[in-house]
C-alpha cells in the first residue's frame, strides 16, 4: 500500500486529500482545507468516510503554518508517522511548453516552475509556497507536479497562437496555454467511461475560476483561458475577455500603475466588479430579489457561456456531450437551465427533474436530447494522485521536458 498526499493551493487556502493506493484501487482516507491563510480567523477542516467533518479556528500566518497543522491533523487521525507518506502531489499552475504531463520534481523542474510564477499572478506564488513548505517539513519525500496547462499541450498551433509578431512566440513563447487542465482531463476520462465512447465534448469548469474546453477523442483542441488564467469566461474576481487596449486606457486616464490595473483585472473585476459579490450563490439570491446589478452579472455570465460553447461546437464540428463541473457547474441547477435553454438550437433538451441533481454525477439531458448533458463533480485531487502513483511506481519516468 502507498499513501499519497495531494495539495491544491490557492492564494489564501490549501485543499488537501490523503489517498491510499492498493491493487490499483484509490481510497480517500481524509480530506479538508485550510482557509483564510494570512487573514484573521483562519480555519482548518477535516473529514473522512468514518468521521464527521471537524473544523478548528487558529492563526495561519503563511502557507507553511497551515501545512504544518494539516500534517498534525493527519497524524492524529490517519497515520502514525509522517514517514508513511510516500509522495506529495501538487496542483501546479503553469508548465509552459516544458511539460505535457505530470513530472517528479527535481532541481530542473523547480527552476522551470519558478520561471512561470509571474504568469499566474493570483495563484502562482501560492503553488511555490506549498512546494517550499513541504521541502522544509518533509525534505525527503518524493514530490510530483501536475500542471494545469499540461492537458492543453495537444492544442493545434492555429488554436494557441496569438496574432502578434511571430517572434513573440518563437523567442518569448507568448501563446495560449490554457488552465484547469487536470479538471478537464478528469472530465474527459469520466465522460468517456459514462458514455462508453470518446467523442466531441465541451467541458465547462465553472467555479470562482472558470474555463471551457473543447475536447475531441480525449484531447484538448481549444480552451478559453490563455497566456494566463485571466481571460476567457467572466470569473469570480477576474475580468475574462477584454479589449487589450483597455488596461492602457485606464492607466493613461486614471493615473493608475500597471500593478494597480493588474490587481483590478484579477481581484476586483468579474462577478465581483459587476455585482458587488464574487460568490454565485449570493448573486443568485440577489437576482431572485430583483437586484439590477445581480441580474446584469448573471446575464453577462450566461451570454459569455453560450458564446464560448457555441464557438467550440463549430471548432469540434458538432457536439456529443456538454459537461458541467466546478462549484457552480455542479451545484447550480438554475445556471445550467439558463445555459441549456439558450442552446436548444443544438438539439439540447434538459430533463427538469434530473437537472436538480446537486454535487453528484448524473446525466441531466432528456432521453430525446441530441446532445448528452452531464454533471460530473470535479476531482482534480484524484487525477493528481493517479499521476503521482504512476510516477513513483516508475521513478525512471520524468515526463517530457522540452
Amino acid at each position: 500500500m502507498k499513501k499519497i498526499l495531494v495539495l491544491n493551493s490557492g492564494s489564501s487556502s490549501v485543499k488537501y486529500q490523503l489517498f491510499s493506493v492498493e491493487n490499483g484501487e484509490y481510497t480517500s482516507l481524509a480530506k479538508g482545507m485550510a482557509e483564510r491563510i494570512g487573514l484573521p480567523n483562519s480555519v482548518i477542516s477535516y473529514s473522512s468516510s468514518s468521521e464527521p467533518k471537524l473544523s478548528k479556528q487558529m492563526d495561519f500566518p503563511n502557507h507553511e503554518a497551515a501545512i504544518k497543522e494539516l500534517l498534525q491533523v493527519l497524524l492524529r487521525h490517519n497515520i502514525k508517522s509522517l514517514d508513511e507518506i510516500d509522495a506529495v502531489g501538487y496542483r501546479m499552475g503553469h508548465g509552459g511548453e516544458y511539460f505535457d504531463k505530470s513530472v517528479i520534481i527535481d532541481n530542473d523542474v523547480k527552476e522551470k516552475i519558478y520561471d512561470a510564477v509571474s504568469l499566474i499572478p493570483l495563484h502562482g506564488p501560492a503553488f511555490v509556497l506549498c512546494l517550499e513548505a513541504i521541502n522544509n517539513l518533509l525534505p525527503n519525500v518524493t514530490q510530483v507536479a501536475a500542471f494545469d496547462s499540461a492537458f492543453h499541450q495537444t492544442m493545434p498551433k492555429e488554436a494557441f497562437l496569438y496574432a502578434l509578431p511571430i517572434e513573440q512566440y518563437e523567442k518569448y513563447r507568448i501563446r495560449k496555454y490554457g488552465f484547469h487542465g487536470t479538471s478537464h482531463a478528469y472530465i474527459a476520462q469520466k465522460t468517456e467511461e459514462i458514455l462508453g465512447h470518446q467523442g466531441r465534448y465541451i467541458s465547462c469548469h465553472l467555479g470562482s475560476g472558470a474555463s471551457i474546453t473543447a475536447i475531441k477523442d480525449g484531447k484538448s483542441v481549444d480552451t478559453t483561458m490563455g497566456f494566463t488564467p485571466m481571460v476567457g469566461m467572466i470569473m469570480g474576481t477576474r475580468c475574462g475577455d477584454l479589449d487589450a487596449y483597455v488596461p492602457f486606457h485606464i492607466m493613461n486616464t486614471q493615473n493608475k500603475t500597471m500593478h494597480e490595473v493588474n490587481m483590478m483585472l484579477n481581484k476586483e473585476s468579474g462577478l465581483l466588479g459587476l455585482s458587488g459579490y464574487s460568490d454565485m450563490r449570493e448573486i443568485l439570491e440577489h437576482y431572485v430579489a430583483g437586484e439590477e446589478r445581480a441580474i446584469t452579472a448573471v446575464n453577462v455570465y450566461i451570454h459569455q457561456l453560450i458564446k464560448h460553447i457555441g464557438s467550440f461546437v463549430a471548432v469540434l464540428g458538432g457536439l456529443d456531450a456538454l459537461i458541467f463541473t466546478g462549484g457552480i457547474g455542479e451545484n447550480s441547477a438554475f445556471i445550467r437551465k439558463l445555459v441549456c435553454n439558450r442552446l436548444k438550437c443544438f438539439g439540447i433538451s434538459l430533463d427538469e427533474k434530473a437537472n436538480h441533481t446537486i454535487g453528484q454525477e448524473a446525466i441531466i439531458s432528456s432521453p430525446d436530447s441530441k446532445v448528452k448533458v452531464l454533471v460530473i463533480p470535479a476531482n482534480e485531487e484524484l487525477m493528481i494522485a493517479k499521476d503521482t502513483y504512476a510516477l513513483i511506481s516508475d521513478t525512471q519516468q520524468v515526463g517530457k521536458v522540452a
